[in-house]
């Protein structure tokens, strides 16, 4: 599998291109978490209900069990003190919902924010380079000796733009045909850039 291209001006583009999507890949996950982080905020309440909730309780079941010792009626004056601590339960719990809404709200938004354009230019980039690797690795099998260059200058003269084939050559048909090494090299070259490979050496 051939991963950058031979010519080192593709390869240096090639290469900056996936550290620069390392580093969106970063830069969206930090922007993601900011936004986490940020949404959590709005959980304050909800702890602070939580807290107020659970103090309430506490002290009403203190002053309950401490007016229970009363003789005679003193687990009548504790009920109602036992009662209002249910408040406290149901204060909490309403402080405990609160915090876990806006914790998967949190969650959901920090997500979304990093994974949609991670997803997007990722998807564009691993198109990208995955159509230059399958196109540079299956080139590569071809490319051993000078003599392959004679199906790359066939292949160049079946995908490469007129204007181009023209500079190459008046005739590059009628070249290629004669087995002219010079316009067969130099319409293989055309093909050859445009998958990344570098050429064989005319002696090889």
């Amino acid at each position: 599998m051939k991963l950058y291209a031979d010519l080192p001006g593709r390869r240096t583009m090639q290469i900056l291109a996936d550290v620069a999507m390392v580093a969106w890949v970063c830069l969206w996950a930090w922007v993601g978490r900011l936004v986490h982080d940020t949404t959590m905020e709005l959980a304050a309440p909800g702890r602070k209900l939580q807290s107020a909730g659970t103090g309430f309780r506490d002290q009403m079941t203190s002053a309950g069990d401490r007016v229970s010792d009363v003789p005679l009626v003193g687990d009548k004056i504790a009920g109602p003190f036992r009662t209002a601590g249910g408040a406290g339960t149901t204060i909490e719990q309403a402080g405990t919902d609160l915090v876990d809404s806006v914790t998967k709200l949190a969650n959901l938004l920090g997500w979304v924010t990093a994974l949609v354009p991670i997803v997007i230019v990722g998807l564009v980039w691993l198109l990208l380079r995955g159509r230059f690797v399958r196109r540079a690795s299956a080139a590569q099998r071809f490319i051993d000796a000078a003599a392959d260059l004679d199906l790359f200058a066939l292949r160049a003269m079946a995908r490469q733009p007129m204007r181009k084939i023209a500079d190459v050559s008046d005739d590059p048909t009628g070249a290629w045909r004669r087995g002219d090494p010079a316009v067969i090299r130099a319409l293989a070259l055309l093909e050859l850039k445009d998958s990344g490979l570098r050429p064989p050496s005319p002696a090889a």
